[in-house]
């Protein structure tokens, strides 16, 4: 039996992330369901949610736990804590918090990674922590009030830890929720040391590290991260530290998403290629320690689940970082500031994207051609620009980013408040507005009888925090990663990977070793 681990404890600005090893053990039973069937049955536990589909699209949320305990509440032993380099002081926050929406068929996903510093309106906490908080500590707080209840109620220490965490699991799911605008069907959680023995039966980690700041990424004493530039193999106490650094990344937890993002790319790896999934020994121990450390609902029949996702790549996995507003203070605390609608409309249209128009059937011979639609070059379009968003000076930027990008400067401006960017055409400038708008996710152009021939018109929003980083780049540039060759695993990270800004995706590229993405 699954049991939750224990303790009041409400984490505070000290806490560390996991990564999403767990994976294997969703993915590793592919093809032999037969031989795993009793172990794979044994895995779950949580009576959070119930009632998910197992086949077909389906979104999953992976949780991270920073625990310092076993399930059932008892401290890591202090040997174990300090191979793993994590003090023994902690709470039950979810530092991890990654939404993954599976398409029908399997063969493709698309995830978010939610920064553990996200300010947002709080469910179901039993009024613990106030009505806002950030996003990781839901699952504390619904913790703490629950336990607080039946703190007489006569249970033993496997059952009062089960029902703290099951209050807190839920919390954090349906906060989640909340803030995306999207229903959860399934999730799946760790803890620090079911990361730590899961990186352990894998034999460690690649990864491919970038420098950050004159290399103060390569180290880190919080975590004990010690790193090098290029590809590298970490054993499990680095693989840990790996994915719970951020005092030493540039843009801390945002960073550390990535890092995240790019574990769960070598496990799909590591599972194709070296044979874990015909490896009956390894096998054995990876499900042994999944029915150890792992918690998914009850409700996830992973034999269903598991050949629905046997063709999934990690080049057809794509994460990206929920995006931000900016940085803040709330009640005494470093928060990010977000936009909950905004957030509703990327999520949205990342899960559940238009359908392709099918192309318009070809004309008969001897059809009369239309006249073609005048149109512009960008040097010959006006764009003006008007700042309806939080950002300070964001119009002027904007209009001189446009400008290098050949198009005429027009009015520079403000306007009233609004909540998300549009841009509108004039006679003539369609095609440019077009693609103008496609600079910024989520929005498309539309013509407008108020706005001058010749001329494009952008409102921006409160959505918009900043200058699109693809404006002016070519079209190889902007839409696809260049090829590179594989390297050794000793080589140098190659430029052209990209590592993702908070709301864009890491990129993996074709042929990359170990299919993993360079990350800071």
């Amino acid at each position: 039996m699954f049991r939750a681990h224990s303790g009041a404890a409400i984490a505070g600005k000290a806490g560390y992330a996991l990564g999403c090893v767990f994976a294997s053990l969703i993915l590793v039973v592919s093809g032999f369901a037969y031989y795993v069937k009793s172990g794979v049955d044994n895995i779950g536990g949580s009576n959070a949610i119930s009632g998910g589909p197992s086949v077909g699209a389906m979104n999953i949320l992976l949780m991270g736990l920073e625990s310092r305990t076993y399930w059932n509440g008892d401290p890591l032993p202090r040997g174990l804590e300090d191979i793993m380099h994590i003090g023994h002081v902690g709470g039950n926050a979810t530092n991890t918090l990654i939404l993954i929406h599976i398409f029908a068929g399997g063969q493709r996903a698309v995830g978010f990674s939610i920064p553990r510093d996200d300010w947002v309106n709080m469910v179901g906490t039993g009024g613990f922590g106030g009505a806002q908080g950030k996003i990781d500590q839901a699952y504390g707080f619904a913790l703490a009030s629950k336990e607080s209840q039946i703190v007489g109620a006569h249970l033993n220490q496997d059952q009062f830890a089960f029902q703290g965490n099951e209050a807190g699991r839920l919390a954090a799911i349906k906060t989640v929720e909340a803030l995306t605008g999207v229903h959860i069907d399934h999730f799946a959680e760790l803890n620090l040391d079911g990361f730590y023995e899961l990186a352990a039966v894998f034999g460690g980690i690649e990864v491919c590290v970038k420098s950050q700041n004159g290399g103060a990424n390569l180290n880190d004493a919080a975590s004990g991260a010690h790193l090098k530039v290029g590809y590298q193999h970490l054993d499990a106490a680095q693989s840990l530290a790996f994915v719970r650094e951020r005092d030493n990344l540039a843009n801390g937890d945002l960073d550390r998403t990535h890092r995240q993002q790019a574990v769960v790319d070598y496990v799909l790896w590591k599972l194709r290629h070296q044979g874990v999934l015909t490896d009956l020994t390894q096998l054995d121990a990876l499900l042994t320690v999944g029915k150890q450390y792992l918690i998914t609902d009850r409700s996830w029949n992973l034999l269903d689940f598991l050949p629905e996702i046997n063709s999934l790549r990690g080049k057809n996995l794509t994460f990206k970082t929920l995006p931000i507003v900016r940085y803040g203070r709330m009640d005494g605390q470093d928060v990010n500031i977000v936009n909950p609608a905004y957030i509703k409309q990327v999520v949205h249209n990342a899960f559940y994207p238009p359908a392709t128009p099918k192309p318009a059937p070809k004309k008969a011979a001897g059809t009369r051609a239309k006249t073609p639609v005048r149109t512009l070059a960008p040097a010959a379009t006006t764009v003006d620009v008007y700042n309806g968003g939080n950002t300070q000076g964001l119009a002027g930027q904007l209009s001189r980013a446009l400008t290098q990008a050949g198009y005429k400067a027009g009015t520079v401006g403000n306007t009233a408040t609004r909540p998300s960017t549009q841009v509108l055409y004039g006679a003539g400038a369609a095609a440019n507005a077009a693609k103008i708008a496609g600079y910024f996710t989520g929005v498309s152009a539309s013509p407008s009888s108020s706005v001058a021939a010749d001329h494009v018109e952008v409102l921006l929003g409160t959505d918009a925090t900043s200058v699109p980083s693809t404006i002016g780049a070519s079209p190889s540039t902007a839409s696809s990663p260049a090829r590179s060759p594989s390297p050794s695993p000793s080589s140098t990270p190659n430029a052209s990977q990209s590592n993702g800004a908070s709301g864009s995706a890491v990129v993996v590229p074709p042929n990359a070793p170990y299919g993993i993405p360079c990350v800071y």
